[in-house]
């Protein structure tokens, strides 16, 4: 079962820039909402170190047929080389909510 509707899950090194990518994305209509957990901390490989970094989790919700255009956004407004964007879709949930999702978001991935 599919609803067409994705949480896609991106981190970023700070709250500026997920406020500035979150506006943007819903602005320009291919994100109903993004929400920000102010603070996660990530250990990770990254050019063959151990890094331990605080960045902020967005957790974005969109319709499935815009992940394409959200992912070339969120590389165009994202400072690190390799940003985590990773979509999972919903299987079952509110209708009304996701109904709202489709009502906030474009129809086309085209702007």
């Amino acid at each position: 079962m599919t609803t067409g509707i994705l949480t896609v899950f991106v981190t970023t090194a700070n709250e500026d820039e997920a406020l500035r990518i979150a506006n943007t994305l819903v602005a320009e209509r291919l994100a109903a909402c993004a929400n920000i957990v102010a603070t996660v901390r990530s250990i990770y490989r990254w050019k063959g170190e151990i890094c331990d970094s605080e960045e902020r989790l967005m957790m974005i919700k969109t319709r499935s047929a815009l992940f394409p255009a959200l992912e070339k956004r969120i590389r165009e407004l994202h400072s690190y080389e390799v940003p985590e964007i990773v979509a999972y879709p919903i299987a079952i949930g509110n209708a009304d909510y996701l109904q709202w999702v489709f009502d906030c978001t474009r129809e086309e991935a085209a702007h």
